[in-house]
């Protein structure tokens, strides 16, 4: 898994216009959190696709980056959390242990 660092609100303009193009992933993630540790080694785990960019997201360090995904996609905050951007829009939202990659993939096919 090659994550993209997502550390500042500027980068969720790029990650719409990206969109357009490509599945966008973000994945929400608190340090302190074992659920969120596990949900994260569980995706890291498996075999990322190509074609598809996966965005972490720091929430402990970056906070008002998390807001802001919530505001701009009407997303409840969640930790951990993972949303799939296509064509500037989220299309798909999962939180906590439900986290999978073979769900992720399976949403990512329906776009």
């Amino acid at each position: 898994m090659n994550w993209i660092p997502l550390h500042n609100i500027q980068q969720l303009s790029e990650i719409e216009e990206r969109s357009c193009g490509l599945p966008q992933v973000i994945f929400k993630h608190s340090t302190r959190c074992s659920i969120s540790l596990m949900v994260k080694s569980r995706l890291e785990r498996e075999e990322a696709p190509d074609g598809i960019d996966f965005y972490y997201l720091d929430l402990l360090n970056h906070r008002d980056v998390s807001n802001a995904i919530a505001e701009n996609y009407q997303v409840h905050h969640e930790s951990p959390q993972i949303l799939l951007i296509k064509n500037k829009e989220c299309l798909y939202a999962e939180s906590q242990t439900a986290i999978t990659m073979s769900d992720l993939l399976e949403q990512i096919e329906k776009v």
